[in-house]
């Protein structure tokens, strides 16, 4: 991958050069890059992290890209972990079978397939599947589970390869790394080359207006370049010999899209749900760089409040862990503040992450069976999201009299 300084200067989706930056945020390391504990005496290195609007095409994006080797090749978030996530995956699988009964022909190809808990749902129904995944440790583990992975970066050259080796795919997925890739013209490319001529191209990212008016400005991080909205799209796959045929809002990450996309020839027409969201896109200025002043205050405004609690609460001796080590608490705990004197530890449930230092900061991160052993008075739920299944998890904790704290979109205690 070309990463090199004039990639960084243009637009990913319509190669423009007036790109004008709307939010700097605190500088921290790759979100993902929790360290051992040999380790922590080694300085990570941490990247700019500043948000760009295209007043092209209006797409915004980092130009700050980060090696995706670094970043993919040693990965420790696993989907099937998270048991929201297995759910969402289920349904995801029955309702594009219902809607658009891709052909059993040909098989589904999913870009970034980590352990594969998307395919093994379209598996189940009595389809083919491929998996697409540069992570090796993960890849492994999805092909001792029977998941058929092709342990690469997906491009064009990857494509040519399963093309040559299993033909065309009647269904190309890809979900939370359509914003991952520096070359989303590369990719896109890759994808039509390998799909059949009446396939399709799903793809489920965050979804930039939920990211703007809820304040989920901790989605920010280096593995996503991209922050997606309808209005950008339309003119890239258009650019690119495809169409953009529905767009479906889903509750995943605070806030997220489900794009279909057809080749230019497939004669499927536009859903109206398209025409819906640009309408909603340009009714609060979402096109328009000046709406992204009010996100800075917001965020300084959502800091402040954290913070003026957590000072009390520290005023009382109270002692406060984490909960939940996604990637986007790197970039919350590096905004607000929250080091080693806040926070004691953090729970996770993956084993990936047991046992290691959260990226830069170096707060351990422990099993949840921890709670019980060390007793925090507060539980500051990083893995915001998933609130609601968390505190049902930890009933004991909150029965004991043990409270939770959930940052964002607003700050609430429970």
């Amino acid at each position: 991958m070309d990463n090199g300084k004039d990639k960084k200067q243009l637009c990913r989706l319509c190669s423009s050069s007036k790109l004008s930056s709307i939010l700097k945020l605190a500088s921290t390391p790759p979100a993902n890059a929790f360290v051992s504990k040999e380790n922590l005496n080694i300085r990570q290195k941490k990247y700019p992290l500043e948000l760009f609007f295209c007043e092209n095409c209006s797409h915004v994006q980092l130009t700050e890209v980060v090696d995706p080797i670094e970043l993919f090749e040693n990965y420790v978030y696993v989907s099937g972990t998270s048991p929201v996530f297995v759910e969402h995956f289920s349904n995801y699988a029955k309702d594009i079978v219902k809607t658009y009964q891709p052909s059993l022909e040909n098989y589904i190809l999913d870009i970034g397939s980590n352990d594969g808990t998307l395919l093994k749902f379209f598996k189940n129904i009595g389809y083919k599947t491929i998996g697409v995944d540069p992570a090796i440790n993960i890849s492994k583990k999805a092909q001792q589970d029977g998941i058929n992975t092709v342990n690469e970066f997906f491009n064009y050259k990857t494509s040519e390869k399963i093309k040559e080796k299993y033909s065309t795919a009647s269904l190309i997925t890809a979900n939370n790394v359509f914003a991952h890739s520096d070359d989303l013209i590369g990719i896109t490319k890759a994808v039509r080359n390998l799909l059949s001529p009446n396939g399709l191209f799903v793809f489920e990212v965050s979804y930039l207006l939920d990211v703007y008016q809820k304040t989920l400005f901790d989605t920010i991080y280096h593995e996503h370049l991209s922050y997606h909205s309808v209005i950008p799209l339309i003119k890239f796959f258009q650019s690119n010999e495809m169409e953009l045929i529905d767009v479906l809002r889903i509750n995943t990450h605070g806030g997220s899209i489900r794009c279909v996309v057809k080749n230019i020839e497939d004669k499927r027409q536009i859903n109206k749900s398209v025409f819906d969201l640009v309408d909603l896109e340009k009714s609060v200025s979402l096109n328009n760089k000046k709406t992204f002043k009010n996100f800075t205050n917001n965020i300084k405004e959502r800091k402040k409040s954290l913070n003026d609690f957590i000072k009390e609460l520290k005023s009382q001796k109270k002692t406060i862990a984490g909960f939940g080590a996604p990637a986007k608490a790197t970039t919350l705990m590096y905004e607000f503040g929250l080091k080693n004197d806040v926070l004691d530890f953090i729970v996770d449930d993956s084993p990936l992450k047991q046992g290691l230092y959260s990226p830069g900061l170096h707060i351990p991160v422990v099993p949840s069976s921890s709670i019980d052993v060390l007793k925090p008075d507060y539980l500051l739920i990083l893995a915001w999201n998933f609130a609601d299944s968390i505190i049902r998890k930890n009933k004991e904790f909150s029965n004991s009299g043990g409270k939770f704290i959930i940052p964002l979109p607003n700050l609430r205690v429970i």
